[in-house]
């Protein structure tokens, strides 16, 4: 289907920012599940670490490279050798339930295998993020039709154009909702499973 606010002058800027800012919500909704753990390794579990790294807080993919060498270990292996202590705090004081250990050279970090507890609070965790990322998405639908009442307000659209720009504001949410809900569903189903 033509998008009729993309074809419309007075209207081509608010889709395209519409769009742009519900795909942002999107990639970083997705960004939160892959940090998010699972039974297995991720090279992502760390992406919301922080170092710090000669006074800035630096993520640790920009310090260290990070491998999974096996399906319980990540190893994080420092550029410089006199960072190694300053990440593997960072690791231990994040709040992932980690226990970090380093040998001079690089930090080896192992993932428990995760209780039915644990399974069950990081869905939890997910769904009040994935509410977080709706209201979102819902707040920049309100903008767009914001935008499309103005434009009909001064004169610069019909009423018909209103309505139907409107729709389409109103479509484009619900196909970003839904993408979202299924990138929550399939990250569910891998958590749950043992």
């Amino acid at each position: 289907m033509a998008s009729i606010m993309a074809g419309n002058p007075a209207l081509k800027s608010v889709h395209a920012q519409i769009k742009t800012r519900m795909e942002k919500t999107v990639e970083d909704f997705r960004a939160n599940l892959l940090s998010t753990r699972t039974g297995r390794a991720n090279v992502h579990m760390l992406d919301q670490v922080k170092v710090d790294y000669y006074g800035t807080d630096t993520p640790i993919s920009q310090v260290a490279q990070i491998s999974t060498p096996e399906p319980q270990m990540i190893l994080v292996s420092p550029w410089e050798a006199a960072i190694v202590p300053a990440v593997e705090k960072a690791i231990r004081t994040s709040n992932l339930g980690f226990n970090p250990m380093h040998d001079g050279k690089v930090i080896r970090v192992p993932v428990p295998p995760m209780t039915e507890e644990r399974r069950r609070d990081a869905v939890k965790h997910l769904a009040g993020v994935l509410e977080d990322h709706k209201t979102a998405i819902r707040n920049i639908r309100r903008d767009g039709n914001e935008h499309v009442k103005k434009a009909a307000k001064d004169k610069l659209i019909s009423a018909d154009d209103e309505k139907r720009a409107s729709e389409e504001v109103q479509q484009l949410t619900d196909a970003e909702i839904r993408r979202i809900e299924d990138f929550f569903q399939a990250k569910e189903k891998e958590i749950m499973t043992v």
